[in-house]
Formats: structure tokens, sequence, C-alpha cells
């Protein structure tokens, strides 16, 4: 197989993560037998230093001739600290969602037993819990039009949704249900939010094309509750842009860390892989960010972008043998007795490639 990826590893930890992601693919295309070329680009906060612009028009040119992308991350302290600039990394990740057409970005919370007490939930709770997210992209508050009034201190921002964006991500949602446990979940806050009525009345027709699948409707503020009372209860959970980005930052609690949440955000074209943690530039340059979410990213990009399932499974497979031994970063190292091997980004990643260097281990 030939696939032309892109690498874009964006700010903060994003470079040190990404070069583990890469280098994944590059053993992966060489123990297969596949062939995949790179190139690399700009976006976030060094684009804006390099060109004065968050996604610069090379970028895009380039992302839209790519097979994938690989993603790092985007941000800065400086722009968290003054609000009143108006040129800032995110806008370049919104603008990438939006012209490549990445409706639905896809969550999975996959738990490794390994990392049941690197949690702050109980251990009892959480085991079992495998819930797939999918949350819209490119519509509510992060699109909607932004106002703020003369004096400065009234402002609003509009919450908006077309029924094709709600109809378009829920038959990928229902898909995915059909193809694991047939039960969806969608989020929502219709008891107040006139989109988020759209919304239900929407999901509510879609469901009945798709009658095989137990279809739920839970208030977003119910559903932040449940998931940390009884995560298992939910199989795929679909909901709107803020509530998904919120809930699936609360979720990365049930994996132990966000460094271990991968994400796929993907429409009828090229896809976009990720890890959902942020640049993090407390740690930047430390060796201290763990690179299992941008490799689990790699896994995800393999299996739904290229339909390489077996090579994906290696992965998973090849970073359930790291945790099973005893390795661990720090952000996953929980205060047990069990003795942990704590190891910086660059341990992490060359023994993962080792394990799948091996294709000798199956769970």
């Amino acid at each position: 197989m030939k696939k032309n990826i892109l690498v874009i590893p964006g700010d903060g930890i994003g470079p040190e993560v990404t070069t583990w992601g890469k280098a994944v693919l590059e053993q992966i295309a060489t123990s297969f037998d596949h062939e995949f070329s790179f190139d690399e680009a700009l976006m976030g906060h060094a684009a804006i230093e390099a060109t004065g612009n968050p996604l610069p028009d090379e970028t895009l040119e380039k992302a839209k001739k790519s097979d994938a992308i690989l993603f790092g991350a985007v941000g800065h302290a400086k722009y968290d600290n003054d609000p009143s600039l108006k040129v800032r990394p995110e806008q370049g990740l919104l603008k990438i969602r939006k012209e490549l057409g990445l409706y639905a970005n896809l969550r999975p919370i996959m738990l490794f037993d390994e990392l049941l007490n690197a949690s702050s939930i109980k251990a009892s709770i959480l085991k079992g819990t495998d819930i797939l997210f999918f949350r819209e992209l490119t519509g509510d508050v992060y699109f909607g039009d932004k106002v703020r009034s003369e004096d400065r201190n009234t402002a609003s921002d509009l919450m908006i949704y077309h029924k094709y964006e709600i109809e378009r991500i829920a038959h990928k949602a229902y898909e995915a249900a059909m193809q694991r446990g047939r039960k969806l979940c969608s989020v929502d806050k219709a008891n107040v939010l006139e989109s988020s009525r759209l919304w239900r009345e929407t999901v509510q027709e879609i469901g009945k094309q798709y009658p095989e699948v137990e279809t739920t409707h839970m208030f977003i503020d119910n559903a932040a509750m449940q998931l940390i009372k009884d995560p298992k209860q939910f199989d795929v959970v679909l909901t709107a842009n803020l509530f998904g980005d919120i809930l699936t930052d609360e979720a990365s609690q049930i994996a132990g860390s966000m460094g271990m949440l991968a994400s796929a955000s993907v429409g009828d074209g090229t896809g976009f892989f990720e890890p959902i943690h942020g640049s993090a530039h407390d740690i930047t340059g430390k060796d201290l960010a763990n690179p299992l979410a941008s490799i689990l990213s790699v896994a995800l990009m393999l299996e739904i972008s290229f339909g390489l399932k077996e090579e994906a499974q290696l992965i998973i497979s090849s970073i359930d043998r790291v945790l099973k031994e005893g390795f661990r970063t720090n952000d996953i190292a929980d205060d047990s007795t069990s003795p942990y091997h704590v190891l910086g980004t660059e341990e992490m990643g060359k023994l993962v490639l080792k394990y799948i260097t091996q294709k000798t281990y199956t769970n």
C-alpha cells in the first residue's frame, strides 16, 4: 500500500510526540511492506511566528493533497495570558477542520487494565469501560458569530447548527454503533437550548433508520455526572462540538491521563489524527510528554483511513505489552505499591517500537 502522510508537529510537546507517531508509521511500513511517504508543515503558534498566519496556504495545500494527517498540538501560554490577541494558534485548527470538511471527531476511550489505578475513579467502576465519542466539529459556538459591544462590557457567541450538520454525524455514529454494542446515547441541552432541540429532533429522525440500535437522550449536565458514576453504561456517545470537547476531556480521567487518548477527525476525504492533549508548554523539552496518545492516533489512522486493522492491532498490543511489563510515563504512574519503571518520552517511544518490530506479542 502506498500512502502520502502529512505530519504537522505544531506547538509545545507536539513535535516531541509526533516524532514517535511518525517512527511507528515508518516501522509499520517496513514490517508490512507498505510505502508511506511523509511531508511536514507548520500550524499554530509555530506558523504564526514564521508566517504571521496560524494556517499558512502552503500547509492547507499539502493537507488537501495528503491521504492522512498526523498532528501534534497547538497553543502557547502567551495567548492564554493575553485574550486581546486577534491572531491565535487555535484558529489554524478550526480552519483546517472547516476547509477539509472534518465534521466528525471520534474519540475512543480505550481503557487498559494496567492503568485502572492511574485514574482517580475507583477501578471497580472503570473496569470494562469502552466508549466511542462522536463529537460534531464544524458547528456550534466555535463557528457562530462572536460579538463584543463597543464599550467591551458585553459579549456573545452564537451557538448555531444546521440540520444537515447533525444528520451527517448522526449517520456516522449510528453506523459505528451497529458494529459495536448497538447502543447510542445522544447528549444535548434540549430543555434550554433551541439548537439542542433541533439536535434531538434530528437524531430521533435518523435513529428510526437504525431500529437495531437502542437510542437514548441525555442532558449534558446529567451525562457529565453519569460518565463518572457509571461509565460502563455508555457505548457510542453522540454530541455537539462544545459538549463533546468538555465530556471527552472529562473522560480522559477514565483512561488515566490525557496522554493516553487518541482522536480522529474525519469527513468524506482526508482524515486528521491527533492526541487530545494540548501543547503543554510547562513540560516542553523536558522528555516528560507521553507519546502513547500520538502512537494510538497512528493506530486509528491505519484502521480508519487505510483499512489496516492488523497493523493497528499490533500497535495496540505493543502498548499493552509495555504497560503489562510495568513501564510508565510520569502522567500514568500511579501511587500504588506496584514497582514501575518510569520512562521519558524517548525511552517510551523506543520501547513501543521495539515490540512492534518483534511482531510476536498477542493479547
